[in-house]
C-alpha cells in the first residue's frame, strides 16, 4: 500500500460523531402502504396534532437514523410539507442506494435523479432532489406508496417497513465472455416474489487451505496466488429451505493415508495434490429475516449486482470490471463521474468528482480528525460528516502508530503541521486558485543578539536530528517522541522554562497558549546554552517556492506527478522509498484542468490485477486532462466521500485516516 515514509517511520496508519441536518418543529406523521407491509416496531410511535397546526413553512421533522425491517442504521432524512397539507419524505442519496439498493441513473441536471430498482432502465423512476446542509435529499414518497412500503417517524429515527419478500431460486451460470470483458465470468440469478431491499458488501480475505503433498517427507506447499475476497449480498426476505440446504457447507472429507493416496492417484512424489476448486456460493443463512448469501470471490474479480423486473431478479456478476459508469450532476458545480481509463491494455477504474470552485458557494478547506489537536486518526466519512463537508478525499501522509501527521497542513493562513522532505503539495484560496509544487518551510529561531538557529519541523511527527516546534494547535501537551530531549517553553516570545523530557512517550509538557514549546533533540541539545531562561526570541518564516505563501489553504503529501501538462514524477527526490515507487497499489490523487475545473479522483485495482504504479498514476492522471496533479496518501487510505457515502468502495476496507481536503456547499 502506497504509504512508506524513510527513515524507517511508517506513514500510515477518530471521535464518533454523526452529524443530523438542523433539526425544526417535530412532528411525527405516517405514510401508510400496503396492507401486507412488515409489520412495524411496536415502540414506534406516531404523533399527531390535536389542535390544528399553522402552515407549515419548513422541515416538520429530521433525524440521522434509520429503522428499516427492525433494524436501526445510521442515515440521514427528513420531512417537509407537500402539497394539499400531506408530508412528503426525503432520504439523503447516500443510505437510499447502499440501504435499499437503488441504481443511480446520469442526469445532467442537480435537481432530478433517475433512478433503477427492480424496474426497466430505459423509463427509469425520476426523482427529485434537494440539497439540504451538507446532504443531498431524494423525495421518495411516491416510489414509497408505490412499493408498498410503511414510513413512521419516532423521534430522531426513520421507520420503514418493506413488504415481505420471498426468495425462489438462486441459480449459478456461466456466462459467455462480453466485448468489454473478456475474460469468463460467472452470473447468479436470485429470484423474488417482489422487490426487495439489498445491501452489497465486501469482507475479508479467505485463508486458502494447504495443498497436502503425497508424500509424507514433502512439506505442505503454501498458496501462490492471492487468496479469495468474502463478499456478501444481504436481501430483506426469506428463503425458501431448499436452498438454504442446497447451500449449506459440507464438512471437508476426512484426510486419507498417504501409502492409499499413493494407491489411488498416479501421481509422483513431489507433485501436489490440486485442491477442488472452491464453490463461489459459500453459503445461504437466513439471520432476523433477512438472506444473507456469502460469495467467495477469486483474486481480480468482483461482484457487479443490477435488479431486473418481470421476473423480480437480483443479477450478480463476477466480473474483472464491475465498476459501471456515471455521470451525475450532483449539485450546482459538482459532479461525480467513474468509468475505465485505459493505459495501453491496462483498464484502471476510477471514480472521481469534479467541483468548480468558481460556482458559488463552493469552497475547498483541509480538514483532519481529532477535535482536540493534530493526533488521531478516523474514517473520513466521520470526519467529513464533523467538518459538515458534502464531499471529500483523504490528504497526507500520517505515523500508523501514533496516529500524527507526515506533511503540510495549512488551514486559512496558519500552519497546523509543516511539511517534510520537499515532498509534493497543493496550495489554494477561496477564490478558486491552485498552486502545485514541492514545498518546504523554513523557520528560523532569531536570539536577541541576533543567533539564528534553524527550525527544522513544525507541529510534525517525522523526528530527526534538530530543533521541532509545538504549537498549540498540536493539542493541549507534547508528549517526548524521542528520548532525552531537552524542551523549552515559549510565552509571549521568552523562554520560560527548560524540560528534560526524558524517556519517549514520558511526561506530558503542556503547550502555552500564548507561546509555543522547542524540542531540542539529539545533536540541537548543544544548543540550548545560548537559549537561557529569560532570554526574547522570535521567528521569521517564509516557504520555498516562495508562492505557497501566498496561499491560505495547504495539503502536502506526493509524489508530484503533473506540472504544467508534463509528468514531473520524481519520488526519489522527494525521499520516497524504492519500494514504495514500484509498488501497485490503490490511487489517490488531485487535480486541476484546462478549464480551472479541480478534480479528486480515486483509482482502484485494474481489470484482473492490482492497482497502478506512481509512474502509472501520473499518465492516467495526465490522460484524464490533468494540468498539475498531486499524489495523495493511498492503498487503504484512499476514500472518496459523497454525502454521506464513500464512492470508491465499501466503507469496512476504508482505513482511518489522519486528515483530508473538503468541499463545502456554502448556503445561499
Amino acid at each position: 500500500m502506497p504509504s512508506s515514509c524513510q527513515s524507517g517511520i511508517s506513514e500510515r496508519r477518530f471521535f464518533r460523531a454523526t452529524v443530523s441536518p438542523i433539526l425544526l418543529t417535530l412532528l411525527c406523521l405516517t405514510t401508510t402502504g400496503a396492507s401486507n407491509a412488515q409489520e412495524l416496531p411496536k415502540n414506534s410511535k406516531s404523533l399527531i396534532s390535536q389542535s390544528p397546526a399553522p402552515p407549515l413553512t419548513g422541515m416538520v421533522s429530521s433525524g440521522n437514523q434509520i429503522s428499516l425491517n427492525g433494524r436501526t442504521l445510521p442515515g440521514t432524512w427528513l420531512q417537509r410539507p407537500g402539497k394539499s397539507g400531506q408530508v412528503t419524505t426525503h432520504l439523503s442519496d447516500g443510505v437510499f442506494r447502499q440501504l435499499i439498493g437503488v441504481n443511480f441513473l446520469n442526469s445532467s441536471s442537480s435537481a432530478k435523479q433517475p433512478i433503477q430498482w427492480f424496474s426497466a432502465v430505459t423509463t427509469p423512476l425520476v426523482l427529485a432532489t434537494r440539497l439540504v446542509g451538507a446532504y443531498r435529499y431524494l423525495d421518495i414518497t411516491n416510489f414509497a406508496q408505490t412499493s408498498g412500503w410503511q414510513i413512521q417517524t419516532n423521534g430522531n429515527t426513520l421507520v420503514i417497513a418493506t413488504p415481505k419478500a420471498q426468495i425462489t431460486n438462486i441459480v449459478q451460470s456461466q456466462e459467455p465472455p462480453e466485448a468489454s470483458a473478456p475474460l469468463q465470468q460467472t452470473r447468479i440469478l436470485v429470484n423474488l416474489d417482489r422487490p426487495t431491499p439489498w445491501q452489497v458488501a465486501q469482507g475479508s480475505a479467505i485463508a486458502k487451505p494447504q495443498t497436502p503433498s503425497s508424500d509424507p517427507d514433502t512439506p505442505t506447499q503454501k498458496p501462490t496466488t492471492p487468496p479469495n475476497r468474502e463478499w456478501t449480498i444481504t436481501l430483506d426476505g426469506i428463503a425458501d429451505p431448499v436452498l438454504i440446504e442446497r447451500y449449506t457447507p459440507q464438512p471437508p472429507a476426512p484426510t486419507l493415508l498417504p501409502n492409499l493416496l499413493k494407491q489411488l492417484l498416479p501421481v509422483t512424489p513431489t507433485q501436489p495434490i490440486p485442491p477442488p476448486p472452491e464453490p463461489l456460493i459459500r453459503q445461504v443463512q437466513v439471520v432476523k429475516n433477512q438472506t444473507i448469501i456469502s460469495l467467495s470471490v477469486p483474486f481480480g474479480l468482483s461482484p457487479q449486482v443490477k435488479t431486473s423486473a418481470n421476473p423480480n431478479r437480483l443479477i450478480i456478476d463476477i466480473r474483472p470490471d464491475p465498476l459501471e459508469e456515471r455521470d451525475i450532476t450532483w449539485a450546482p458545480g459538482l459532479r461525480w463521474r467513474q468509468h475505465y481509463v485505459n493505459l495501453g491494455t491496462e483498464r484502471f477504474p476510477v471514480v472521481w468528482l469534479e467541483v468548480n470552485p468558481r460556482k458559488f458557494g463552493l469552497t475547498l478547506k483541509p480538514m483532519w480528525a481529532s477535535p482536540d489537536g493534530l493526533g488521531g486518526t478516523a474514517p473520513l466519512i466521520q470526519t467529513a460528516q464533523r467538518y459538515l463537508a458534502v464531499a471529500g478525499i483523504n490528504g497526507g501522509y500520517f505515523n500508523r502508530n501514533n496516529r500524527l501527521p507526515l506533511g503540510a497542513i495549512r488551514r486559512d493562513s496558519q500552519w497546523l503541521s509543516g511539511p517534510i522532505l520537499n515532498r509534493g503539495a497543493i496550495a489554494w484560496n477561496d477564490s478558486g486558485q491552485f498552486y502545485f509544487g514541492r514545498l518546504t518551510l523554513e523557520e528560523t529561531l532569531i536570539t536577541a543578539n541576533d543567533q539564528r538557529l534553524p527550525i527544522l519541523f513544525l507541529n510534525s511527527g517525522y523526528v530527526q536530528s534538530g530543533i521541532a516546534r509545538y504549537t498549540p494547535v498540536w493539542g493541549a501537551t507534547y508528549t517526548p517522541l524521542t528520548d532525552n530531549e531537552i524542551i523549552l517553553v515559549v510565552q509571549k516570545d521568552q523562554i520560560t522554562q527548560q524540560l528534560p523530557g526524558g524517556k519517549v512517550g514520558g511526561t506530558a509538557v503542556p503547550i502555552p497558549q500564548d507561546g509555543y514549546l522547542l524540542t531540542l533533540r539529539a545533536n540541537a541539545a548543544s544548543a540550548v546554552s545560548q537559549l537561557p531562561i529569560g532570554s526574547a526570541v522570535r521567528i521569521s518564516s517564509s516557504t520555498t517556492p516562495t508562492d505557497f505563501s501566498r496561499y491560505p489553504h495547504i495539503i502536502g503529501a506526493g509524489p508530484l506527478l503533473i506540472q504544467n501538462r508534463q509528468i514531473v514524477l520524481d519520488a526519489k527526490a522527494e525521499k520516497f522509498s524504492n519500494a514504495f515507487i514500484a509498488e501497485k497499489a490503490i490511487r489517490s490523487g488531485i487535480c486541476t484542468t484546462a478549464t480551472g475545473t479541480l478534480m479528486i479522483a480515486a483509482v482502484h485495482n485494474r481489470a484482473g490485477g492490482y492497482g497502478p504504479t506512481l509512474a502509472e498514476h501520473a499518465q492516467l492522471m495526465q490522460q484524464m486532462g490533468c494540468v498539475d496533479a498531486l499524489n495523495l496518501d493511498g492503498g487503504s487510505s484512499t476514500s472518496l466521500y459523497l454525502g454521506g457515502q464513500l464512492l470508491d468502495r465499501s466503507p469496512s476496507t476504508a482505513a482511518r485516516v489522519h486528515n483530508g481536503i473538503g468541499i463545502f456547499l456554502k448556503p445561499r
